[in-house]
This record gives structure tokens, sequence and C-alpha cells, in this order.
């Protein structure tokens, strides 16, 4: 024993055998609570699991995440899968490993120490013995809880963990399966739900005969304001669905809306502030985002079928237990009687509209016993009435002193909620739930707390050595859902924090570069700082005004994820045009190379795509994007080239790094931007029209 803190997955499920299994000879599966979500953890888990048991990867499969058997692991969330359940996983392997070495013992009569093992063999003093784990697994008492392992194999041995591995989920993606949506049951009927306008909006009629003379052998299911189409043909019911105005009808109902009541503002006082007076330059700006939505590029979908009092939905959740404690509570249904299982969807981080979709699924499954059901949504759906990325603001008072080091510095944030997630604050949190009965509309509103990384709050603390404080407040007045969208707020934080950096750095007749590393005493901030300067040829202050330009930010995610540095080259006519980002990066030890590049590199497209394109526009609070005209995103020929470099930092633990790379791209973006025009674009996107109000001075 080490004494080691166990992660906390061990704690809440501490037997070895449901962590891992032998059942299958010549196989070992293991188990996650953990999703795969694009992320690459089928892959990168499976390696984690073999390096620890002394095996060939193709021996190891990572199990769908399923209710009825995975380990409640929470939510797949805040870049935490290899930390968290990487490091569960390693244990138990570890422990599964030296128990099957210990009945191999027993079995040949020699001291445990004379044994080894070699790809599932058992070795014994360096010879094959005749034994292997699957013969010798029956005797193992799998019901043992995993304790922290001291036999746990150093870095400098691994032959698996460090290895740039094919993901094993892309087989089938790549040609046109492998997600929820190839799911085909037999039987199965198709729905499209048919959303209220608006939050709390009344259904007031549905005009049954002319849906029927109009679209024969579609019919619709409802309760509440909760309305379906069902059909056996999927064509049938689309149709039916994208004229539903013509047989439906909606009423606002004065007073049924009430917004949920906001946390207190939250005051974290960063080091004593220092006396205004000693600044003699100061800067008073207003940093800003609008909704965004997550966009992926397959909509939302999941499937359901209600048979002998029980009930399974498959979906691509990333918290299917909590769905399905939300999913038995809203339709009246004991925990037990819900099984939930994990199939892969489109690529999302965060909360969009899958848990919907789930429900969606539920409630018409069970009005349909014995037959499944599927429900798909419409790209309308999927931009208008998910859950949203929350609009921010971020107002930074600092100034600089007579040495040109920062003097002052305040930041006040301004955010409606991050954190809404299926049965988050007491509520069911999904948009059915409250067409079925307004009861579950949300009273109250509490943001994640610092202790989870935080959310309006993430990333508001500025990485540097100067006094600071941070104010933060929720917005919960509009009807907009938003909920955990990538980064949740670091995104807006870092793009505040990192421009007022530029900002402030000018002021003090300084390098941006220079300007950063006088406030950092970090060596890894500092070094990542560097090495993205070194790849992208920084040389020091260059001219603005002139079209063309660099710029540079760095954070360290949640302040203790992965240290990440950008520099950006971007050319400014008509539009932005992104041209290089140089990304340096530490994430401690890498599970596998290719994978981390691969979220680093998405990561910083999906930060572009935001920072240069991305916005929901609201009307009298209620969405107006229905398809990618009202909604913008990246196109592949607007990806710019990407240079990533990971920095070694030796006997160092993996780090989260999928979000890493949103803020301090964003900034970078910004800085290059501001560079290249001679003038500062405080508010996200960076579109043509945020553009000429800042070249007019508005």
């Amino acid at each position: 024993m080490t004494g080691r803190p166990l992660p906390k997955s061990l704690d809440d499920t501490p037997a070895l055998g449901r962590w891992i299994s032998l059942a299958e000879p010549g196989r070992v599966i293991i188990a996650s609570g953990k999703v795969e979500l694009g992320q690459g953890i089928t892959t990168a888990l499976a390696q984690i699991a073999a390096e620890a048991l002394e095996l060939r990867l193709a021996r190891v499969t990572l199990a769908e995440v399923d209710t009825d058997r995975a380990p409640n692991e929470g939510f797949t969330a805040g870049s935490q899968s290899v930390e968290v359940s990487g490091a569960a996983l390693r244990l138990a392997a570890a422990q599964a490993r030296a128990a099957l070495i210990a009945v191999a013992a027993v079995r040949l009569g020699a001291d445990a120490a004379r044994l080894g093992c070699d790809d599932g063999a058992v070795l014994l003093d360096g010879a094959p013995s005749g034994l292997d784990f699957w013969g010798l697994a029956a005797d193992v008492d799998w019901g043992q809880p995993v304790a922290d392992a001291a036999g746990l194999r150093p870095a400098s041995a691994y032959r698996v963990v460090g290895q740039s591995v094919p993901r094993a989920d892309l087989v089938q993606k790549r040609i046109g399966g492998g997600f929820i949506h190839d799911i085909d049951l037999p039987g199965m009927a198709h729905v499209r739900v048919v959303r209220q306008p608006f939050r709390m909006a009344r259904l007031e009629r549905v005009d049954s005969d002319r849906l029927a003379r109009r679209h024969p052998g579609v019919r619709a299911l409802g309760k509440a304001d909760f309305l379906a189409l069902v059909s056996d043909d999927e064509y049938a019911v689309h149709a039916a669905h994208a004229e539903a105005d013509r047989f439906v009808r909606w009423q606002e109902v004065p007073g049924r809306w009430q917004p949920a009541k906001a946390p207190e503002g939250m005051v974290a006082a960063i080091g004593a502030e220092p006396a205004p007076a000693t600044c003699t330059s100061t800067i008073a700006v207003r940093y800003a985002r609008a909704h965004i939505a997550h966009a992926s590029i397959g909509p939302s979908c999941a499937l359901a079928q209600y048979e002998a009092g029980r009930l399974t939905v498959w979906t691509h959740s990333q918290g299917v237990f909590a769905l399905r404690a939300q999913i038995a509570r809203c339709l009246g249904l004991d925990v037990a009687a819900v099984r939930v299982v994990h199939a892969h969807g489109a690529g999302c981080y965060g909360h969009n509209g899958a848990d919907d979709a789930a429900l969606d699924a539920a409630i018409v499954a069970c009005a349909l016993p014995g037959r499944p059901v599927r429900v798909l949504w419409s790209r309308e759906d999927e931009l208008s009435r998910g859950p949203l990325g929350a609009a921010m603001s971020a107002e930074i008072s600092a100034g600089v002193d007579a040495a040109g080091r920062v003097a002052a510095w305040a930041m006040h944030v301004t955010s409606a909620p991050h954190a809404q997630r299926p049965g988050m604050g007491g509520y069911a949190n999904l948009s059915s739930a409250e067409a079925m009965d307004g009861a579950h509309l949300p009273r109250e509103v509490a943001d994640l707390p610092e202790a989870a990384g935080g959310g309006a709050s993430r990333n508001a603390r500025a990485i540097y050595d100067f006094a600071q404080e941070v104010r933060v407040a929720i917005d919960t007045r509009s009807r907009i859902r938003t909920s955990s969208l990538r980064s949740l707020g670091a995104h807006l934080n870092v793009f505040a924090i990192e421009s007022a950096m530029d900002e402030l750095a000018e002021l003090a007749g300084a390098d941006p570069l220079d300007f950063r590393l006088r406030h950092l005493s970090d060596p890894r901030c500092r070094r990542v700082l560097a090495e993205a300067a070194e790849m992208s040829g920084w040389a020091g202050a260059q001219a603005t005004g002139e079209g063309v330009a660099k710029g540079l930010a760095v954070a360290r995610y949640k302040g203790k994820g992965a240290w990440l540095a950008a520099v950006a080259e971007v050319t400014v006519e008509a539009d932005v045009r992104l041209q290089r980002l140089w990304l340096a990066v530490d994430a401690g030890l890498l599970i596998n190379p290719e994978g981390a590049r691969s979220q680093i590199e998405g990561g910083a497209i999906q930060a572009a795509s935001w920072s240069l394109k991305e916005a929901v526009s609201v009307e009298n609070d209620r969405i107006a994007a229905f398809g990618w005209g009202s909604y913008p995103i990246l196109r592949f020929s607007e990806v710019p080239e990407i240079e990533t470099r990971f920095i070694e930092s030796p006997g160092a633990a993996p780090l989260g790094a999928g979000e890493a790379a949103q803020g301090p791209v964003a900034a970078a973006i910004g800085n290059a931007v501001a560079r290249a025009l001679g003038a500062r674009v405080r508010d996200l996107p960076l579109t043509r029209a945020q553009i000429l109000r800042a070249v007019a001075g508005g």
C-alpha cells in the first residue's frame, strides 16, 4: 500500500469484478462509467488496462456503458476520463494481475516472486509454466475491493501506454456506421416531437383529422404539452413534422413562465487588491460572447422499448446514470425498471439534446408497449431546442505601474447558467419533462462550484502572479435553456484575460510574450509559452494595422489540467481568415499521443469556429437558428494549418486535455485580429459586422 487516496470511482464501486472480466477465453473486458463521445477513451482506457495487465492491446476491449453493468462514474465531463476512470482502471488491472499471479503461485507451489507474465501466459523463472490468466480466473475473489496497488509498473517499463494506437471506434465510423443513428431494431416506429415554440407554451389544439388527411399513417400522441408524431415510415413522419404548424396551435399563457432564482454572486479575492494609485495607466473594458450551440453534424437521436414492465433506452447521453434516474422520475417508474445503454453519437462535448431525445423516446415507448421506437431530432431542433452554451460577459478593470507590471486587476463575469444537466439542482432539466408537467421547470439554479471546476467562474482566475479580484454573477432571466458546453466559462474568461493582457502590454510598451513572462513563475506555463513562440517564429512586437498579424495566448485549463499556449496567424480583409495555429501543450503523461493530438486540434478547430462564426440569434426570448444558413460553422475549406507540439514532463500524471484549447485559441485569434486591424474587437464572434463596429469606434 502506498497511502495515496483512491480515485472516487473506486470508493463508489470498489469490487474488482465490476471493472475487469476474464469470462471470455483469451479476452479481457474492462468496464468504465465514462462514455466514448469522440475523445478516444475506447482505446486510451484499453491501453491503460493492457499495460497494467501486461497484455497485448488486441486482447482488451472496453464495454459500452450500460447502467445494468457499468460502474457509476457520473458525467463524462471536465476532461476527466483518463484522469479519473483511467486511474481507477489502472489500479483495478494491476490488482487483477497480482491476484492471478497469487493463484498461479499456489497452483505451482512456487513463490510469487518467481512468477511473471507475458500476454496472459504465466511464466515461472522466465519460462512458460503452462498456466494462463483465463485458466486461473475462477479462483480469484472478484468481489475483493480494489486497493492502492504498490506494484504498479513504472512509466519507464511501458510498452502500450505512450503509443499512438489507432482508435478502435473509428473502424465502423469510417465506412458510415458505428453511430446510434445506425441502430435498426425490428418493427421500429419512427418518431418526431413537435416542440413548443418557447418554454412553457401551452398546446391549444391538434387537428388530428387534417393530419390524417395530409399524412396517412402518421398519428399524434400527446400528454399535456408534449406532442409526438409516430409512423412506421420515417419519411412520412418527417414530412408531417416539417409542416406541423398546419395542424398544431400553441398559445402563450401570461405568468406561466417564471425565471429561476439565481444563486448569490460569488466573490473570490485572490491576494490583496493593491491601491489604484499605484497604476500609471489603466483599462476598463468589456468582453462578451453570444449563446453558442453544440451544432453536431448528426442531430440528437435515441431509441427505446418498453417490454414486460422494463424500459430500455439507447442514448448518446454523457451521463447515463443521472439520465436513468430522471427518466424514471418523469415517468413514475422504479429506477430498477429503467436500463440506459450508451451508443455513440455524432460528437459533442457537453450537454446537448441527447438527454432530451432519450426522454422523448421513453415517453413514446411507454405509450406503445412492446414496440421499439426511434426519435431523431431535426436540424432546427438541434440548434434551437437543445441546451446552448451560455452567453457571457466579462468586465475587466486593470492597470500597470511605472515598472510596467500589473498593479490592479478586477474581473466581473456575468453569465447564464452552465450546469443544468439531468438531475442537477434537484430538477429533471429535460425539455419534454417541462412540457408534460410544469412542475419540472427549475425554480432555482446553482452553477458548478469551484471544487468541481466552476461553470461561469471556470478559468476566471488569471494564471499570472498578481493580486486579483474575481466576481461572478449568474443571470437566469432568459427562457433560453443553457447548460454545459466544452470548457464552460473558460472559453470567454480566457479570451477576456488574455485580450486584456495584450491591452496592458501595449500600455506598458512591452512585447506581449515578454509581458506575460514577467508575470509568470509557473515553469511549465513558461515553457509552453516559450515553445509556442519558438514554433511560430514570434519576433517581438509586430506592426499593427497591416491586415496580417500573429497573436498569442496561454492558459492552464481549470487551473489544474493541461497547459496550452497558442499562436494564431490571421489575415483580415472583408472577413477574418485564420491561416495558421501553433499549439504547445503540456498534458503530462500521454496515454495515446495521436489521440491527444486529435483532441487538442479538434478543440482548436471548434474554438476557431466559435470565435469567427458562431452565435445563436435570439429575438424576443426566442431562438432564430434553423440551419447552417442562420447558424454557420467553420467549413472544411476554412480549417487552418495546425502545428502541435507536446512537451514531455517526465514522471507527470496524465492531465485532461480535451478542453484545453478553447480559451487560448480564441484569445490568440482575437489578439492577432487586433494587431492586424490596429483596433480591438471585444465581442465574439469576430464577424465582419463586429470588425466594422470596432474600426468605427463603436
